[in-house]
């Protein structure tokens, strides 16, 4: 019971990183390999923000709010810029040149970081969040994990409900399936595009902020590890697929869990990926299926 709460309570950060992945390869069919490095920015622009507050005499809930929407914003804004700069100019090339631009978009956010932030670990302050637990089935439950866990579910559903009920999320359905019906039907392709990069930076920073203040101690390169356990839960669920992005999250967290628990530490990455590479060559679908287009 401890580990799944554990996994659980990990795997909603994951998912909310997943669904950037499976939204932007769901309408441009683009592997977002910088989109990890997007989570690491905003749990800095986080910790920023925490540490001008720090010496204020502001309520703790306003401060962590104050952080978290500002880090979603700057974030979201990136996100949007990485899109109009590096990758819609990219469209209509192949699809190796976008590939390895989003390659070099990951690799100019993390010098940017280390240039910014250094090499070493930052802090988050460990005395904003209650300390209360709560037993549940014999497992400790803190009230920081159940709101997390919350908050993350939350802005899942927010996330479903624009795809599924607004007319910006029908656009976003629509250039899954034809971009250039869409476009004869009055879609604008490329404002829908970015407003999916939008989404997707947004949520990446939530995650970044949650996943700082849950382990405290955050790293330029923490992007890298969490993008690519994202885009296993990604593809796991069915990359392009939005229900199967947050399965697959959570997912991922508990087998993580589980696997440090149970074997050790050391291995628990081992195992994620193996998963993978096994869902790869068995159902490469993923659990829920891609989203694919039937041509009659």
């Amino acid at each position: 019971m401890q580990y799944l709460i554990n996994g659980l309570t990990i795997g909603s950060f994951y998912a909310l990183v997943a669904l950037g992945y499976t939204m932007i390869y769901g309408i441009i069919r683009l592997i977002n390999f910088a989109h990890g490095d997007l989570f690491m920015v905003g749990a800095f622009m986080g910790w920023t923000v925490l540490g001008v507050f720090s010496a204020t005499h502001a309520p703790v809930a306003v401060v962590l709010m104050i952080s978290l929407l500002v880090a979603m914003a700057v974030v979201g804004l990136l996100a949007v810029g990485m899109d109009r700069i590096a990758y819609q100019p990219l469209l209509r090339a192949s699809r190796l040149s976008i590939l390895i631009t989003a390659l070099g978009v990951s690799l100019a956010l993390e010098n940017g970081a280390l240039i910014l932030f250094g090499a070493g670990f930052d802090t988050y302050p460990t005395n904003l969040l209650p300390t209360t637990t709560f037993l549940l089935g014999g497992a400790t439950v803190s009230w920081v994990q159940v709101g997390m866990f919350t908050l993350s579910l939350l802005l899942m559903l927010l996330l479903y409900l624009f795809v599924q009920h607004t007319a910006v999320g029908t656009a976003m359905r629509a250039l899954s399936f034809d971009q250039d019906a869409a476009r004869l039907m009055g879609v604008n392709v490329e404002g829908v595009i970015m407003i999916t990069f939008l989404l997707g930076g947004v949520l990446a920073a939530a995650s970044g902020v949650m996943m700082g203040l849950y382990y405290t101690q955050i790293n330029f390169l923490m992007g890298f590890l969490m993008g690519l356990r994202a885009f296993t839960a990604a593809v796991l669920g069915g990359i392009g697929n939005i229900p199967g992005a947050m399965v697959g999250g959570l997912l991922i967290g508990v087998l993580q869990s589980f696997a440090a628990g149970y074997i050790s530490s050391q291995w628990q990455d081992v195992i994620v990926f193996a998963v993978l590479i096994l869902v790869l060559v068995v159902k490469p679908t993923g659990i829920f299926g891609e989203r694919v287009v039937e041509r009659m």
